[in-house]
């Protein structure tokens, strides 16, 4: 990678990582300084990440990590379920000694940080866990687009996990998709899993709430 493209690789890291929040201003100067370059290399990084359309570019503000629209953000949601729900259908098919082991690994990682309550060791997990149901998957594409998408939305399943006692649902959630995968049942593993990942209802409306709340403070 050339140097612009090491600097998005850097930001879109923190971004999806939670260090920078949706809403978030990113200065030119301040991240010039900030990496010890010129603001070419950092211009050019942003607009790559403009591309991806994990930062905006706003007229008076500059580049601004996305916050979507709660339309958008559904809509996202939506299909991050549908391409989930495919990546467990065919993994409870298709699934291979070595990837029922990383599964069952990944979901014990979940289940330690659920019991202590660690959001970011458990957000760190549930990339884990994902991650190996795509590969489980056997269908490269699909693992491409799944894993595109998760990391668009990764800063908005991170604040999902702040609402109370969302912590131990997600896991349970998690123990039942295993469930469905390990005992072969595709069916079971598509529609658990698009449950696991849709957000509708309060959830949906918590996760809107917490957004506008970390908009206003960036």
């Amino acid at each position: 990678m050339n140097h612009a493209q090491r600097l998005r690789q850097t930001i879109e890291d923190e971004i999806v990582d939670g260090v920078l929040a949706p809403g978030a201003r990113l200065d030119e100067v301040q991240l010039a300084e900030r990496f010890g370059v010129s603001r070419t290399p950092i211009r050019e990084a942003l607009l790559q990440l403009a591309v991806t359309g994990l930062i905006e570019m706003k007229p008076r503000r500059g580049a601004v990590v996305s916050t979507p629209d709660p339309t958008r953000l559904l809509e996202m949601f939506e299909t991050m379920a549908e391409l989930e729900a495919a990546c467990a259908r065919l993994a409870a098919r298709r699934l291979t000694p070595q990837h029922q082991a990383e599964l069952s690994a990944a979901l014990e990682a979940c289940r330690a940080a659920a019991v202590t309550g660690d959001e970011s060791a458990y957000y760190a997990e549930n990339a884990v866990f994902h991650a190996v149901i795509y590969r489980a998957s056997r269908n490269g594409f699909l693992c491409e687009q799944a894993m595109q998408l998760s990391r668009r939305l990764a800063p908005f399943r991170r604040i999902q996990l702040r609402v109370r006692n969302r912590l131990a649902q997600s896991f349970a959630e998690h123990e039942a998709a295993v469930e469905a995968i390990l005992a072969g049942d595709g069916a079971l593993a598509a529609d658990r899993m698009r449950a696991h990942v849709i957000v509708q209802g309060d959830r949906f409306s918590d996760l809107v709430l917490s957004l506008r709340r970390d908009s206003a403070a960036a």
